[in-house]
Formats: structure tokens, sequence, C-alpha cells
């Protein structure tokens, strides 16, 4: 049997329902799942057949743009145990994937393996440009190559449930006529499943943002939230207190302080939609000498509050910074009347 039949077997050859495990479950029961049963066969397919591997520069390669991880977001701290493995290794020791591309500029895409690629090309550019990305080539069209990368990607915790969310809606309107069930299908995935990373989607980026990283916006999140943005009435005020978390959230990075965690962002973005409104709130960073000090809460009914961080500025320096704050307020107070 070909290298591509077992391929297809792997990915196709599974039950007509697996067994669905909650979102919210601990990743070590996820891992005993279906999913992990599958990668499990995949690789040992892989070892079966030998194939041989190549060895090549990550800037031979072109980067899918069909993959679910947004290359942009990987950096060293994210990657740093994987960058000492392959280093202490002098390779990536499991093999990425690529095929080739005569008609581009690059001789070779890579369709799995964006981490060791990224890592590989870091060492390059950082004392270690003997490194070479270990390749295995394959010849596969683009939804292949997408069912392919999807087998892994189930397994990586560090792949956002948004990130997998906007890769499966551009998969199922690329290769599978905007027909979830029938993606559902190929992909050996719940149709519910497939519904609700879709459905993640549909967030704004302005509610978006008030989470600490796209990381902690999760499935079971989104099950909460998309009824309240879906309607235009709740829609406004959770998109309102969405301004201020991430106010708060960059006030707490600038202070080097605890995040707000996701699910405390969805039950405020939640009672934002029920509380009775006193006025509306504004939060603004305090800079001085373009670092933040601190934030100003402006409240029609109570008035300024000022929350100031330590900072080594003299205290005329911060009585400069307020003085802008404080002067806007009274002319807004005026105009209000």
């Amino acid at each position: 049997m070909s290298r591509r039949s077992l391929i297809s077997e792997a990915l196709a050859s599974t039950p007509a329902e697996p067994v669905v495990v909650p979102e919210d479950a601990p990743r070590a029961e996820q891992r005993t799942t279906f999913t992990s049963r599958r990668l499990d066969a995949f690789g040992e397919s892989a070892r079966m057949v030998k194939k041989p591997s190549i060895r090549l520069k990550p800037a031979e390669c072109s980067v899918w743009a069909g993959n679910a991880r947004d290359y942009a977001l990987l950096n060293e701290e994210r990657l740093r145990s994987l960058i000492d493995s392959i280093q202490a290794e002098n390779g990536n020791r499991i093999p990425v994937v690529v095929r080739r591309t005569p008609k581009a500029d690059l001789p070779y895409e890579l369709l799995i393996g964006t981490r060791r690629h990224w890592a590989v090309n870091w060492l390059n550019a950082n004392h270690y440009p003997e490194i070479e990305l270990v390749a295995i080539i394959e010849d596969i069209d683009d939804e292949a190559a997408f069912r392919l990368a999807d087998i892994e990607n189930r397994e990586r915790e560090d792949i956002s449930d948004l990130e997998r969310g906007l890769n499966y809606k551009a998969a199922v309107d690329r290769y599978y006529d905007g027909v979830q069930s029938r993606m559902a299908e190929r992909v050996k995935l719940s149709k519910s499943s497939l519904a609700r990373y879709i459905g993640l989607t549909e967030i704004p980026h302005s509610v978006v943002s008030a989470f600490n990283s796209p990381m902690d916006l999760q499935v079971r999140h989104g099950d909460k939230l998309l009824p309240l943005v879906r309607n235009p009435a709740t829609l406004a005020r959770i998109e309102e207190a969405a301004a201020h978390i991430a106010n708060e959230q960059s006030f707490r990075q600038s202070g080097d302080e605890e995040p707000i965690a996701g699910a405390e962002v969805v039950a405020r973005l939640i009672q934002a939609t029920t509380a009775p409104r006193r006025g509306r709130s504004q939060k603004t960073v305090i800079e001085a000498n373009g670092a933040p000090i601190g934030q100003v809460d402006r409240d029609q009914g109570r008035g300024l509050t000022f929350t100031l961080t330590p900072t080594d500025l003299s205290a005329d320096a911060i009585i400069e910074a307020l003085r802008p704050l404080i002067e806007n307020a009274k002319i807004l107070r005026k105009v209000g009347r």
C-alpha cells in the first residue's frame, strides 16, 4: 500500500460517530479519546512506511496559509522547550511535511510543522546556522492537507479555539461548498462541535480584545456569549464592557499584575447585559513621559477615580500628567449641562 493510501486510510477509516468529550474536560482526558487514537494511528502508518526524509533550510519553505496556527503569534517564549530540544538533537526528531511548489518562488510549501519550522528558523538566526529542518515530501491537494493538519493540530494545546474556529470556517467555505455537515463527516468531527468552533468567529474583535489572550477565549465561553452578541440590544452593552475590560487588561500588564482570567471576563460581559446603567464609565490609561503610570475611571455618577502605580516620577510630574484629564472633565461637565 502506498504512502498516500496509508494517509487516506488514517484520515478516513474511523467510526462514523466518534466519542465526544466535553470541551472543558481535562486535557489528560481528551488525549485518551478518539482524536488521540487517530493521531497515534497516523503516526504508526508513518513509521510503517519509513519514507526517506530530506533536510532543508526554513528559508526554502513558504508556510501554507491553510493551517490553523497563526505563524505570526509564535515567539521564543512560547517555543522555548521545543527550541532547546531541537538544539540538543541537532534537528527536529519528528519530520515536518512539505510539498513541492515548482511554480512558486520557493521550492517547498510547509503543510505540517509550523512550530518546528519557526524553531529551526530561530536557531539559524541565533548562532546555529548549521541546523536544518528535517522534512518528508507529500504530493497532496489542499483538502487532504487540511485534514492531515487537523489531525495533528487537535493534539496541540497551544492552538486557541478561536484559531481552530477561523480555520474551520475558511475550510468549510473553501473545500466543502459551505456545507458544515459535509466537512464534519470528512474530518470525523461531530456536527455540533464543528458548529461551536465556527460560532466563535461571530464574536466581534471588539469583544475578543477583552481577553488577555485569544487562548483564553474557549468554545464553552462562546456558548454563553454568542446569544448575547447576536442580539443588537445586548451587543452594545457587551462591547462597552469589553472596552473597559481591555483597558484594565492593558493597565494590569503595564503594572506586571495578573491578567483577568477568561472565565471572569465572560462573567463580567454577561453581567453588563443585566446590570442597570447608572451612567457610563470610561477608563483611560494615564501616561507620563510616554509611559503608563495608572488609570482614571470617569463615571457620570461618581466623578473621577484615579489609580496610580508606583513610579520614580516626582509629584510635580504626576500632577502635570493628571492636569489635562481634570481639565477635560470640567469641559465635559459644562457641555453636558
